[in-house]
């Protein structure tokens, strides 16, 4: 079940918001938290659903280990916790992977063709930070496993996120209150997620989907530069549009998430775009990885180490290819190079539109290189958006079928929803009046585009 479905919408999440309004007591509401997110879960992986219960338990059981074992055992406990969760990952996403690379170096490994349980790398991920929290004392030991599997498992930040930290919402699990307030502006969140997923993301992503897959002789200049820009507002919209419904529903049952993205599209360089896109990755490698690596206490040369094994793994975590590697790995070079050179941290040697078109044209070339099938079609898009001056009939015909009157206006009003437009107008006299006219609109096309079975794909789960 994804959020951006009939079923979700009109039955699930209405019947469990209802629920969880008029029960009495935060045991009853907790327990059916823990209910309808493991019935969320099931719904599309039933089977699954008892590995992630699995991985919560043995998390949980790391956790109490922890809290109550000598420093050595401690640091032991810890070692198997990481292991495993680690391994968890390994075998169910990269498994396949790791096979067809060593097949490639000349062994004859069988290579297994396992099913990605949905959302793994973000449980997983979550499950891990309760347990290194728990050892550094950032948050304690739950002896409850109810609330642990609540925090894994609920919801709606299970399978997109946002990566949320145990005791960021421990207080939360066990003494919340929801306001009709508080619970209306969760709802606006919620339809305002929707309609960037709906409204703007799929519309983006059919044309994306269809240039992706266009033969060779259908790719030149023009339909390789409408792709990228297509999947360029398709990931933000999809993904941001995903974490917007989760903060939504967040606060309908009384939970506060921190935000996840912050207009990535309007930095400068490629390290801001990382201080705004997918906010609780990239917290997670610097809090749980590239500190503990040493983070910049270390001298250039292990910084500069340290930073490319985060962004070694930022693209790895994205997926078994190595088109995820090779754009994490672009990024981190990209952030070095920015780092590295006294010219850039020199601002006003730069004009403030050059150095937005740098940062906008780097993010959508290694975007280009994260949505290709292969290194080799990522490569031929990009010799094609920078050298594809030639124009056959065919492909001249192929990108003026994507630009219909609906492409356009939507690629216009996504061109508007990437800038602080929203911060802006808040400011302004009658913008609650006007947010809502706008949600209930929303929330009406939504529908009545999913009713109608229009192509409704969610790009996260291969993630």
């Amino acid at each position: 079940m994804v959020f951006s479905s009939i079923t979700f919408i009109s039955i699930f999440l209405p019947v469990v918001f209802l629920l969880h309004w008029i029960l009495p007591g935060i045991r009853a509401k907790n327990a059916l938290l823990i209910a309808a997110s493991l019935l969320f879960y099931a719904y599309g992986e039933p089977v699954y659903v008892l590995l992630m219960i699995a991985s919560s338990f043995l998390n949980y059981v790391f956790g109490r280990l922890v809290a109550g074992g000598s420093e050595g055992g401690k640091k032991a406990v810890l070692a198997v916790a990481v292991v495993l969760n680690i391994g968890l990952l390994v075998v169910f996403k990269y498994a396949g992977f790791l096979a067809e690379l060593a097949n490639a170096a000349g062994f004859s490994f069988p290579v297994p063709r396992i099913a990605l349980p949905i959302g793994i790398s973000f449980f997983t991920f979550q499950a891990l930070s309760y347990v290194i929290d728990v050892y550094r004392g950032n948050a304690e030991a739950q002896k409850s496993f109810a609330r642990v599997l609540l925090y894994i498992s609920f919801f709606p930040q299970l399978i997109a996120g946002p990566i949320v930290k145990y005791h960021d919402i421990q207080e939360r699990i066990d003494n919340r209150q929801v306001t009709a307030e508080h619970a209306a502006l969760g709802m606006r969140r919620f339809i305002a997620g929707l309609s960037k997923k709906v409204l703007i993301s799929n519309v983006m992503g059919l044309t994306a989907d269809t240039l992706f897959a266009a033969d060779h002789a259908g790719v030149n200049v023009l339909t390789a530069w409408i792709a990228a820009l297509s999947y360029l507002m398709q990931i933000y919209f999809d993904f941001s549009g995903y974490s917007d419904m989760a903060l939504g529903m967040g606060e309908m049952f009384g939970f506060s998430f921190r935000e996840n993205f912050h207009y990535p599209y309007v930095s400068d360089s490629i390290r801001e775009f990382w201080r705004r896109w997918h906010i609780s990755l990239s917290g997670w490698f610097r809090e749980y990885l590239y500190f503990p690596l040493g983070g910049n206490r270390k001298g250039r040369a292990r910084t500069v180490f340290n930073k490319f094994v985060v962004f070694f793994c930022t693209g790895l975590w994205h997926g078994a290819n190595v088109t995820f590697v090779v754009w994490g790995l672009y990024h981190g070079f990209l952030m070095m190079l920015e780092e590295c050179l006294p010219a850039w941290k020199k601002r006003n040697l730069f004009s403030a539109a050059v150095r937005h078109v740098y940062a906008l044209l780097a993010v959508t070339v290694g975007f280009v290189i994260f949505r290709a099938d292969t290194m080799a079609q990522g490569l031929k898009f990009l010799r094609e958006m920078f050298t594809g001056f030639h124009f056959e009939a065919g492909a001249v015909s192929l990108a003026l079928q994507q630009l219909t009157p609906q492409y356009l206006a939507t690629f216009a009003a996504a061109a508007v929803c990437c800038m602080p437009v929203k911060e802006r107008l808040e400011k302004k006299k009658g913008f609650d009046a006007a947010a809502w006219i706008l949600s209930i609109a929303g929330l009406v096309l939504c529908l009545l585009s999913l009713s109608g079975g229009t192509y409704n794909p969610f790009i996260y789960f291969r993630f």
